[in-house]
């Protein structure tokens, strides 16, 4: 289990930050990833044996092909965002969300319209002044179907036809990467879950080279936050015999938290590997020792039914996958600040790379 934060030995950093900043700024809203998979998919391209995108935008790269097992490494690079709806006369902009946002924290956020001829167009969600409201309407959360985006226009053809704005356009906030106090903490609109794929992607930089007997594929999936769409047709199309997934999950250290509706999940505690009906418990043990042996403190979250990530369809593609799921601490989920700490991310790529080491071709994972 999890030492005392104050305790852990911090290891020396394996994983690359620059890499890391390129990938969160990157725009990749649910269904409009292309941005962000063009990242990743240079980062690997001098790396990976192999990278295929296929029809829903999921980017797949292997090493160590014709390897046996197959094992599948997955986290989602989609992101809560916003999408055009409609363009009043005026030309303010309502709009639908792409995946879970929040409406308390939307009014008062600059956000950037990704049009297809004028590039990214700043706008402001707009909300009635303080002094102008009733008493009654300061207590309420305003819709999100009757919040507004102001661009600046004066009509819907100046929206549309000097701005390039068109119904569909997907619109992320204006939030970028950056670290956070003195210590290992950096703070992005989007760490759920691009933190993920950053991690799946070291891991593959760090197996190069190295011995281990698995063909290991490093998928970053579409389209998790509308129902994990991407790693259902990505697993069916690896078809591995080892799937793990990784995401983040929620922080429980902010006075906000009660760690008894939740569990105990502390930044800097170290990988968070989870259990439950969703994990094959011969993969959840292996994760276990493993972490003990290089002496990687770890924290154990109980998911008593199926996942809310990739992990949910990997599970039950097929015949069946051996399926894990390695949490990242994460504060503040679906704002537009989110904080993770890079602590954290360096130890579950050694920890990843330490577990695929040990996979053979041999090892069953069927429970007894």
């Amino acid at each position: 289990m999890s030492e005392k934060i104050e305790n852990i030995e911090k290891k020396p950093r394996i994983i690359n930050e620059k890499f890391l900043e390129k990938l969160v700024n990157a725009p990749s809203p649910t269904g409009f990833e292309q941005p962000a998979q063009s990242v990743y998919r240079e980062y690997l391209n001098d790396i990976a044996d192999k990278i295929k995108t296929d029809v829903m935008g999921n980017v797949d790269a292997v090493l160590n092909l014709e390897g046996n097992p197959r094992i599948a490494l997955m986290a989602h690079v989609d992101e809560v965002g916003l999408q055009v709806k409609y363009i009043d006369e005026k030309g303010f902009i309502r709009f639908h969300m792409l995946g879970g946002v929040d409406a308390h924290l939307t009014p008062g956020n600059r956000v950037r319209i990704l049009t297809g001829s004028k590039g990214k167009i700043l706008g402001v969600i707009g909300k009635k002044a303080i002094h102008l409201q009733k008493p009654e309407e300061r207590k309420n959360v305003v819709k999100l179907d009757q919040q507004f985006i102001d661009i600046g226009a004066t009509s819907r053809e100046e929206a549309v036809k000097e701005l390039g704005i068109e119904i569909g356009d997907p619109i992320i906030f204006e939030h970028s990467y950056a670290p956070l106090g003195k210590g290992d903490l950096v703070v992005s609109r989007c760490f759920d879950d691009k933190i993920g794929t950053f991690i799946i992607a070291e891991v593959i930089k760090s197996l190069k080279g190295t011995k281990f007997e698995g063909e290991v594929h490093a998928v970053a999936t579409t389209q998790e936050e509308i129902g994990t769409r991407g790693a259902i047709t990505s697993t069916y199309s690896v078809n591995p015999q080892v799937g793990i997934a990784y995401d983040v999950t929620f922080a429980t250290d902010t006075p906000d938290m009660k760690e008894s509706d939740i569990g105990i999940v502390k930044m800097g505690g170290g990988p968070v590997i989870v259990r439950g009906p969703n994990i094959n418990p011969i993969l959840f043990n292996l994760f276990v020792e493993t972490a003990k042996e290089l002496g990687i403190p770890y924290q154990i979250l109980a998911t008593p039914r199926a996942t809310g990530n990739d992990a949910r369809s990997i599970q039950i593609s097929r015949s069946g996958v051996a399926t894990g799921v390695i949490a990242i601490p994460n504060r503040y989920m679906h704002s537009m600040s989110e904080i993770v700490n890079l602590n954290d991310v360096n130890m579950i790529v050694e920890l990843t790379v330490a577990v695929i080491q040990k996979i053979t071709k041999e090892m069953s994972f069927i429970p007894q």
